[in-house]
């Protein structure tokens, strides 16, 4: 087994992390603070290539696999300090674009990805419902076929880059009795007629990223934007899984973790109290100990799901242990990174503050810790 990751694949994380770092990690605060999404920034990354980076090179991304996709998101998350930059990035690439890569028409691909990938234009997943969350085959947003159209009414909620999206990936069914068997995919552009955006939603953390509830009334979306074939949504999401969960959201965090360790590190090293430097203080090595330890055991299970998806398996069922390990250890990491801060750890001075609320995200986002869970123990059941 190889540990080890190629030098061409560490320059290329480093070369992200120094961007990351210098175009990121400034505004950073600012944007938490105003809620503010920052088209020019936005630009640069498309620029850099990470909009589409593992898309293939034919729809203008860099055929980058799994791994050193991981690696390299990875780096931006650390770097940059801005989950909810990079939670908008992960959500247009990874639950719209890469569906689109995988199950779309030659005609869709060139006509969708390329744009994408290079930033132009910005996706979204439109799965999510006031009243289907972690129940996604209870969609009630529903698509009637009327010759060359689909009609779809309904609603979304939660819905990561709703606002600014060019295309919104649209999960409506078209028959309710049969549930997951019944839904189907949709490619919706933001000029569609019937498609609004009903309200902007403010959120406790990933406040640069902008989140919308989005309504479709009588929404007629053409044939030859459906993307796949009837019912079979399902497939359209589940085959991203590994990509979601091995590698964008790992990426956030274990990037997080790593930028919130190197920020603990230095405050222990720096910060003085009864004559010496806390990191000095048994307790603290602890605490300090323990990150490391949450930090590495969530990158190598991670690593493992990417890994699998580049050697061609499956990768579902480790892409479901490592969210379950990795989502709910950032929350753990984040709350004992704050603790080793003190007083100082509250306030908006460090970035910790900000990270600690971002943190809170993981365990209820792309499939909730619960869902992960019962997943590993159906697995487990059936053998």
């Amino acid at each position: 087994m190889d540990f080890s990751f190629t030098p061409e694949q560490e320059s290329f994380a480093r070369t992200v992390e120094n961007f990351a770092r210098k175009e990121v990690l400034p505004g950073a605060e600012y944007r938490d603070d105003t809620c503010t999404w920052d088209w020019n920034l936005w630009r640069k990354i498309g620029e850099m290539g990470l909009a589409g980076l593992p898309l293939p090179e034919e729809y203008g991304g860099s055929g980058a696999s799994a791994v050193t996709s991981l690696l390299a998101y990875e780096a931006f998350c650390r770097g940059g300090k801005d989950a909810g930059l990079y939670l908008s990035l992960g959500a247009h690439l990874f639950i719209c674009a890469i569906p689109i890569w995988l199950h779309g028409t030659e005609e869709q691909k060139k006509r969708f990805l390329p744009k994408l990938a290079s930033g132009e234009w910005i996706g979204a997943l439109g799965l999510t419902e006031p009243n289907a969350g972690s129940d996604a085959a209870g969609v009630q947003t529903t698509a009637r076929r009327e010759r060359d159209y689909y009609i779809l009414n309904g609603s979304k909620m939660f819905i990561t880059n709703g606002p600014i999206a060019d295309v919104v990936l649209v999960v409506a069914t078209v028959d309710k009795s049969r549930r997951a068997d019944g839904l189907t995919a949709f490619l919706v552009e933001k000029d569609t007629p019937g498609f609004f955006i009903s309200r902007e939603l403010k959120k406790m953390g990933h406040r640069s990223s902008p989140t919308a509830e989005l309504i479709f009334e009588d929404c007629r979306v053409p044939m030859e934007n459906r993307l796949g074939e009837e019912g079979k949504a399902f497939t359209a999401t589940t085959d991203a899984l590994v990509w979601e969960r091995g590698v964008f959201l790992a990426a956030e965090a274990i990037g997080l973790m790593g930028a919130m360790l190197e920020d603990a590190l230095d405050y222990a090293r720096t910060r003085t109290q009864f004559g010496k430097p806390i990191a000095d203080f048994q307790m603290i090595r602890d605490k300090l100990a323990n990150l490391k330890v949450m930090l590495d055991a969530s990158r190598l299970l991670s690593y493992r799901a990417a890994w699998m998806k580049d050697a061609g398996l499956d990768g579902k069922f480790e892409a479901s242990i490592a969210k379950a390990y990795y989502a709910d250890a950032l929350v753990r990491f984040a709350d004992e990174a704050l603790q080793i801060f003190g007083g100082y750890g509250y306030m908006k001075e460090y970035s910790i503050e900000r990270l600690y609320r971002d943190a809170r995200l993981m365990p209820i986002g792309g499939g909730t810790s619960e869902v992960q869970r019962l997943v590993v123990a159906s697995k487990l059941i059936r053998g």
